[in-house]
């Protein structure tokens, strides 16, 4: 599996001949040049995980490039003119010889006068190669058999301390940041120190640059 961060929460993933774009975002940058995606996917509605300007022209130079979804933001993609594919908790679907899973169902409570929306996260798997889960915005789905966490580090839902423990509660061996274009390079920082202070030894965490690959 080869992984490439294009800022925030938005990944290219290849895994088992599948060329996957993951959260096209509007705090991401790179994305857009893109070439040769058999799949583009949304965990939510939210624009720091789906730019809805630059979306079409994206999809524009993917000639058949599959547009697949959280269900309530696929409805709305489907409404603008775009074809979208809902993908439901618990669903799964075949890329190119790549399989995607979605889990969870609802965003991160933000506050509780701020309304819920959905939120699929993605487990990205391939014959003999690693899984992928992308949580998406959220720490509520905790699925077996992960062995590389997209881990989202910075969030208004989210503090240290429920990050920690999603990642303990994932148990996978390799774990990058996502989610972290919210803060700066300093703040970043200390996310950091503090996050990895509390992964158990046996987990490698690993922090790429934007726009570089990286192989798990």
């Amino acid at each position: 599996m080869r992984l490439t961060r294009y800022g925030h929460s938005c990944l290219l993933v290849e895994t088992a001949g599948a060329r996957l774009l993951v959260d096209p975002g509007g705090f991401s940058h790179g994305f857009e040049e893109l070439t040769d995606l058999d799949a583009v996917l949304v965990t939510h509605q939210h624009p720091d995980h789906i730019d809805a300007e630059r979306l079409p022209s994206l999809l524009d130079a993917n000639d058949g490039a599959r547009l697949i979804a959280e269900p309530e933001i696929a409805a709305q993609l489907n409404e603008s003119g775009l074809e979208a594919t809902p993908l439901h908790p618990g669903d799964s679907v075949s890329l190119a010889g790549a399989t995607v899973t979605g889990a969870g169902g609802v965003h991160a409570e933000i506050h509780r006068d701020v309304p819920l929306v959905g939120n699929v996260g993605l487990l990205v798997s391939g014959a003999g190669e690693p899984t992928l889960f992308h949580p998406g915005d959220s720490y509520g789905a905790t699925p077996d058999g992960v062995d590389v966490l997209a881990l989202p580090l910075t969030a208004p839902w989210a503090r240290v301390a429920m990050t920690a423990d999603f990642a303990r509660a994932i148990g996978a061996p390799r774990v990058f940041p996502i989610h972290d274009a919210i803060v700066s390079p300093q703040g970043k920082a200390i996310y950091v120190r503090v996050l990895t202070g509390l992964l158990p030894e046996s987990c490698t965490f690993a922090d790429p640059e934007p726009g570089s690959a990286f192989e798990v």
